[in-house]
Parts: C-alpha cells; sequence; structure tokens
C-alpha cells in the first residue's frame, strides 16, 4: 500500500523514539497511530501489526542500551520469560473481545498508567536490591500479572514493565528502561505470532513501521542517557504522553463502544 509509506514511516520513527527514550509506548502509540493516521482499518489488525512492529523495535533498541550499560540481564530475562507466558494468555483472551471496547478499555488503563507515572518517587528510601531468589520470585509474579495485560491490549507493555521493574527491583530509572526492552519485544513477539496465527498482521506495514522505528529508537536511547541525570525528568515526558494519546482513543472509540 504505497500510499501508507510517508505515514508508517513517520509513525513507527515515533514509536521506535518512544521504545530508545522511555522503554514504552511503543504500542500504545502505534495502535492509535496505525489506526488514525496510517489508515489500518480494523482494530485487530492495528493491534496485531503494531505488536510484530514493536517486537523488532524494542530488540534493536536493546542492543544500544546494553552496549551503554543500562540493562540488569538477571532481572530481565526472568521478567522476559515469565512475562511472555502471561502475553500468550493474554492476547488470546484480547482476540475474543470486540475490537473497539478493546480500545476504549486500553484508554481507560492508559490514564491510569499516566497517573502512576506522576506520582513523585522517593528513590533515596529504596535503594536498588540484589537479584537473589527472592527479588527473582517477586519479579517473575509482577511480571506475569503484566504480561497478561500486555497480550490482552496488544501492546509491548513497557510503560508497565518500567514501573514494575523498579517496583520489583529499586533499579535506577535508566536501568529499568534498558532492561524492560527484553520483555517488551518478548511480550509483542509472543502477541505477533498470536494474531499472526488467525491472519490478523498486516505485513508490508508492519515492515514500513519498522524501518522508521530502527532510526527514531537511536535517537530516543541517545536523548535518553542524557536526560538520566534528571530524577523524574522521563516519567514527566512519558506520563505526558500517556495523557494526551489516551485522551484522543477514548475520544475515537467511546461512541462505538457505547452503541
Amino acid at each position: 500500500m504505497l500510499y501508507s509509506l510517508g505515514p508508517a514511516l513517520l509513525s513507527g520513527g515515533l514509536v521506535g523514539f518512544s521504545l530508545g527514550l522511555i522503554g514504552g509506548g511503543g504500542s500504545i502509540l502505534a495502535t492509535p497511530l496505525l489506526l488514525y493516521v496510517v489508515g489500518v482499518a480494523q482494530p485487530h489488525i492495528a493491534i496485531g501489526t503494531s505488536a510484530l512492529a514493536v517486537t523488532v523495535n524494542a530488540f534493536a533498541n536493546l542492543v544500544g542500551h546494553a552496549r551503554s550499560g543500562n540493562v540488569r540481564w538477571r532481572c530481565a530475562i526472568v521478567f522476559a520469560a515469565v512475562g511472555t507466558l502471561g502475553a500468550l494468555a493474554g492476547s488470546t483472551i484480547g482476540k475474543l473481545v470486540d475490537g473497539q471496547r478493546l480500545l476504549f478499555l486500553f484508554g481507560i488503563l492508559m490514564l491510569v498508567v499516566g497517573a502512576l507515572m506522576l506520582r513523585p518517587r522517593r528513590e533515596a528510601a529504596a535503594p536498588e536490591r540484589l537479584a537473589d531468589f527472592r527479588t527473582c520470585l517477586i519479579t517473575a509474579a509482577i511480571a506475569f500479572v503484566t504480561g497478561m495485560a500486555s497480550g490482552f491490549f496488544g501492546i509491548g507493555g513497557g510503560f508497565l514493565i518500567v514501573p514494575a521493574l523498579i517496583l520489583a527491583t529499586g533499579m535506577p530509572m535508566i536501568n529499568a528502561i534498558g532492561s524492560s526492552l527484553l520483555a517488551v519485544g518478548s511480550f509483542g513477539l509472543a502477541t505477533a505470532l498470536n494474531y499472526a496465527a488467525s491472519g490478523l498482521v498486516d505485513w508490508p506495514i508492519a515492515i514500513e513501521f519498522i524501518a522508521g522505528g530502527v532510526i527514531g529508537g537511536i535517537l530516543g536511547m541517545l536523548l535518553a542517557n542524557r536526560l538520566s541525570s534528571g530524577k523524574n525528568t522521563l516519567n514527566r515526558i512519558f506520563a505526558g504522553l500517556i495523557f494526551v494519546v489516551a485522551a484522543y482513543v477514548l475520544y475515537r472509540s467511546a461512541g462505538a463502544f457505547l452503541h
């Protein structure tokens, strides 16, 4: 679909930039962009396509953050492995829900998470914990719940994974961003494969999205490293982005939801 090339590349660039900058926001941006900017008609196809694109962009950004030393591998692997099981279960349930209803619930979830991200953090009161058995167990429990939400709404889940990793381990924001990308990619892959098995992925648009996302991701990662010294800067950027997109999603889906 040649008419979609420009919007798809630009939208993918924005998604990649978000993933590189804050470790999330990829799919909560990708699904609305595919529907309202690129012009994908069916919500379930937008969800499946965005999951595939975000998967590739997340793994590409993971490489950059790993080179910068921002990844806590043990916690990242536990979160990704357990959360992927939750994502498979959640995406199976999500396919059974009406597309417009799913988008409306998605918008509500975004508002809640945006509010949580704005809460002030007392980082000094919660130092980073050792990645021992207890920490890994807590991380695994949180990962499964996060993975289910990720799969249900067809999102990479970074905007849930980043605060979840901080809650479970006490790691600094920049490390949570880098570590989250392994889980974002894994969750997205589980969701994408599930949707692709039902024919709910637009492959040409996904490729265009990925191409734009690689470039955007490099720029986002560079900016994240520059802003990491500011304790709440990344949180505020992310929360603001969530509120804007949530308002638009709710506006576009409310009518169909109420009918």
